[in-house]
């Protein structure tokens, strides 16, 4: 698919359709005006002909007898002086839509006078936003099927930008790193847990790090977490044939190769079936998904490589396969973390976090500027936010609310739960130091407790993207990419 700024007027190249955006009472933008009155009015005579409204997202496909294009689609962008980042993206999903149920192959836009009332940069974030609606509907999963989607026939998009073709063009790149990022989590996610494996996460990593020459990757195996003293991961992988790996891949971006790096810590279960803990049947096919927080991370970070982001970068993620078997552990086994902190083992399908808190304990000799992981970690959250919003919780408020910020910036929402000193005593064990269950009342808050046990040696948040990270049930189920969006926001917001 080709991406591209132009500065020439819209009619000036031949274009198979020319998208016009359409505001609710009718009338054109000022682009559009322009165009109609050098196709003599043919637009605005059949807008009014036949009473075509702009509401948000509603599209109309208008045959136009002219040498330079045969059809305008409109795009309804509803009231002017309410339009926004949010009601642009639905109307970007609506185009994207329309665009695929048509044989358009080149489509011509301008969108240069359109303004969103909550951003200052309305160019450069209406063409991402249609940049990312078209990729996210042509993407498709049909590796394990004997019949293939036929793909798009839209091959280009020429957005017709005046004098603002660099600006444009800096996030077109943005937008197709983005949408890649995510597209690559999307398939990590999908991919059915036989293939999928840790050692499937270790190759996907390997081939990553050959696309540049400022990536680098090393992969630990079980023995080797075993020796580190990594006794609550090794817990959860030992249960598997599937040997645990521990995947460290470092970016070197920043100008100086010393700068304190930020870390992302990725919860990598490639199957959850509970373990001796054994989940209920319905919906654990499901259960594939438990490595998106693995994915995430390795798509955020393939779209900052793509877009050489001048930022140091530590990605770990924490595979393991969690099975019933003569090896797994159970149900008031007491295991001791690399930390040296002791854990009763309440719920072994509570194994999120112990991979994590392993993990998180690696992580702290990178010296870290701040670190995020990001795990699909608790029903609770599901519970609590359903699907609009990931929880984000932590021990440095800076950190989070540049998390919210980046979450809101890119239309990838988190939302803070507390992490108050009163939820601690829920994970006090008799036996041990912790155990890896709180009660019956904060699930959500009670696992961040549990994390924030292995992270006071430096700024740290937690995502928790159970809720987010896919869309369950039914023939639309899938990953979803996120939170690609909110994690490349929040790490180009730091990068030099």
């Amino acid at each position: 698919m080709n991406y591209r700024a132009s500065k020439e007027n819209l009619l000036n190249k031949t274009s198979d359709c020319l998208c016009l955006p359409l505001f609710k009472d009718g009338t054109l933008c000022s682009q559009g005006k322009q165009v109609d009155e050098q196709l003599s009015q043919s637009v605005s005579k059949l807008i009014e002909k036949f009473k075509i409204s702009g509401e948000i997202g509603k599209t109309t496909l208008l045959p136009i007898d002219a040498d330079k294009t045969q059809r305008v689609l409109l795009l309804g962008l509803g009231e002017a002086d309410k339009l926004n980042k949010a009601s642009f993206r639905k109307a970007a999903k609506a185009l994207a839509s329309a665009l695929k149920e048509t044989n358009i192959q080149e489509l011509g836009l301008d969108l240069s006078n359109i303004k969103l009332s909550d951003s200052p940069h309305s160019l450069t974030e209406t063409t991402a936003e249609i940049i990312l609606a078209i990729e996210e509907s042509k993407y498709t999963f049909d590796q394990f099927k004997s019949k293939k989607t036929t793909p798009s026939p839209l091959e280009s998009i020429t957005f017709h930008v005046g004098n603002n073709v660099n600006e444009v063009e800096t996030s077109i790149k943005k937008a197709q790193a983005l949408s890649a990022g995510m597209n690559f989590t999307k398939d990590l996610g999908n991919m059915p847990g036989n293939v999928c494996t840790p050692i499937y996460l270790a190759e996907q990593s390997e081939e990553l790090a050959k696309s540049s020459d400022k990536l680098s990757v090393k992969v630990l195996d079980e023995e080797e977490l075993e020796k580190l003293g990594m006794g609550a991961f090794v817990s959860v992988a030992k249960g598997s044939i599937e040997s645990g790996k521990l995947v460290v891949l470092e970016y070197k971006g920043a100008d100086d190769a010393n700068e304190a790096p930020h870390v992302l810590v990725g919860k990598g279960i490639t199957f959850d079936t509970g373990g001796i803990s054994l989940k209920p049947g319905p919906l654990m096919d499901e259960m594939k998904y438990d490595m998106c927080g693995a994915a995430s991370v390795l798509g955020t970070l393939k779209a900052i490589t793509q877009l050489e982001a001048k930022i140091n970068l530590v990605c770990l993620l924490a595979c393991a396969e969690n099975m019933p078997s003569a090896n797994a552990s159970k149900p008031g086994d007491i295991v001791t973390t690399m930390s040296g902190i002791t854990v009763e083992i309440m719920n072994t399908d509570a194994e999120g976090r112990l991979v994590l808190c392993d993990t998180l304990s690696y992580a702290e000799q990178f010296k870290p500027a701040s670190v995020v992981d990001i795990a699909t970690l608790t029903g609770a959250c599901i519970v609590a936010l359903g699907d609009a919003a990931s929880a984000v919780m932590g021990n440095n408020d800076d950190v989070i609310n540049a998390l919210l910020a980046a979450g809101l910036e890119a239309g990838d929402k988190a939302w803070q739960l507390p992490l108050w000193d009163e939820y601690q005593e829920q994970i006090d064990s008799p036996f041990a130091d912790i155990q890896n269950i709180g009660g019956k009342g904060a699930g959500s808050i009670t696992a961040a407790c549990f994390l924030s046990r292995f992270t006071k040696s430096y700024p740290w948040a937690h995502l928790d993207i159970a809720g987010t990270a896919w869309v369950s049930g039914g023939k639309n189920k899938g990953a979803t990419g996120r939170p690609v969006p909110l994690l490349l926001n929040y790490l180009l917001n730091k990068a030099s």
